[in-house]
């Protein structure tokens, strides 16, 4: 199916915005909640009913437990493209530390922006409900779970999410970052890492420490692993290629006068292209069997794929075609271009990336990045931009805190914004013609 290009933008008044200010303040306390009670992935029970009911107050027909506990609204207006918007509801397991009387108790925090990203979504659905004589087409607001373990997307799909709602013509999506309040930031290329998560189980011999020669002992198999790991970067790659590697846990034994019988680590490996991550995920999987062969383990490893997500990389066009209007509506000073960066998302499975999950090719994908970073914060921060970027709590931070005032009605009009370059009249679209088709980078 061809794509359905995005309508010209002429700089004109959008009316569409003019409800900003009815719908910022219930929009602010929805994100006062959403971060006061964040839930884990797979557990957004509460986070997905908010989101449900301001979707069906605004008129969205509202179908939740998609895919988990996925929530999808759709507001019909019209013969004209399908527009989806997708948001996360799932939360850390981390506790906070910013001090914020809003901060939420326990061992759980939104730190990686989803109740913001939540609360910018509720407003642009209530923006484009409240003008629907301003724009044409079919609007889908869905609300992901578990993006935190990268399973949500894929579990929506698979329970049929463009069955069961239609093919949309685009999907948009944006994420905090920390950048000055009221900024946004577009990629061109590759925005974000592809990603693969193992589980591997290292089977030793368990004995007795006075005995060490009876036993196979997997803590000295699993921290060989972990240094042979570290070459797959350093020896295996292109000093070129962007690539990364971490094992985050390796836990074995109950006390310190024993050999264990196992150990088990937890590996990610990260590439901005689908080629050094395939080539990296085989690395790991041939070092780990070849340190436990070295050891003389009893049994093969268990090495499981928990995890795999693709290489973010947005349509050029749609990408063009939204930073222009983002552009139009801020000014250049707050659009900036966003450099590749090593963390990773499941949001490519909405479009080509996920076709062997969904079956359809031809889906434009547009992601960009949403300041969070108060004015006082940043001005008080040394250095130059790129130097506050460094100093800055980032994201999945304990202290990561955004500017609600400033990043809130940002990511609103933002989203808002985006969705009208494909949702406007027939006569916007008819102005563009082929040259929104091929949009590039900004000259």
């Amino acid at each position: 199916m061809d794509r359905v290009s995005p309508a010209a933008y002429s700089g004109e008044n959008i009316p569409v915005l003019d409800g900003l200010t009815e719908v910022l303040r219930p929009a602010v306390a929805l994100y006062l909640d959403l971060h006061r009670h964040p839930e884990l992935s797979g557990e957004e029970r509460r986070t997905a009913a908010a989101l449900g009911e301001w979707l069906r107050e605004a008129g969205y027909e509202v179908t939740e437990g998609i895919g988990g506990h996925g929530v999808v609204g759709v507001l019909r207006n019209g013969d004209g493209p399908r527009v989806m918007i997708r948001a996360e509801l799932d939360a850390l397991p981390m506790t906070e530390r910013t001090g914020l009387p809003y901060a939420s108790e326990g061992p759980v925090t939104h730190a990686c922006g989803h109740d913001l990203h939540l609360a910018a979504v509720a407003g642009a659905a209530s923006l484009l409900a409240r003008a629907r004589e301003n724009w044409h087409g079919t609007v889908v607001v869905v609300g992901q779970p578990a993006e935190e373990t990268l399973a949500g997307a894929r579990a929506m799909l698979e329970d049929g999410l463009y069955e069961r709602f239609g093919r949309p013509d685009t999907v948009l999506a944006q994420h905090t970052a920390p950048l000055l309040g009221g900024m946004v930031a577009h990629g061109y290329g590759p925005m974000l890492a592809g990603s693969a998560g193992f589980e591997a189980v290292i089977h030793g011999r368990a004995g007795h420490a006075g005995t060490p020669h009876l036993a196979v002992d997997p803590v000295l198999t699993g921290a060989a692993a972990v240094l042979r790991l570290q070459g797959a970067v350093s020896r295996e790659s292109a000093p070129t290629e962007q690539v990364a590697l971490n094992v985050g846990s390796f836990h074995s034994g109950t006390a310190g006068n024993l050999v264990p019988e196992r150990a088990s680590l937890g590996i990610t490996v990260r590439a901005l292209s689908e080629r050094a991550l395939d080539r990296m995920t085989g690395s790991v999987e041939r070092i780990i069997r070849a340190e436990c062969a070295a050891s003389g383990c009893p049994r093969e490893p268990e090495i499981t794929v928990v995890s795999r997500s693709p290489v973010t990389h947005p349509d050029p066009a749609a990408t063009a075609a939204v930073r222009r209007a983002h552009v139009e509506l801020y000014g250049p000073e707050r659009v900036a271009v966003w450099p590749p960066a090593m963390a990773t998302e499941d949001f490519p499975l909405y479009g080509d990336a996920g076709a062997s999950v969904h079956g359809m090719t031809g889906i434009a994908l547009s992601y960009w990045m949403l300041g969070t970073v108060g004015p006082k914060t940043w001005a008080r921060t040394p250095g130059t931009a790129e130097e506050k970027l460094v100093a800055l709590p980032p994201n999945h931070s304990p202290e990561f805190a955004p500017d609600v005032r400033t990043a809130l009605p940002t990511g609103i009009t933002a989203m808002t914004t985006a969705a009208l370059v494909w949702l406007r009249t027939d006569r916007g679209r008819a102005e563009t013609g082929a040259a929104a088709a091929t949009g590039t980078a900004p000259r």
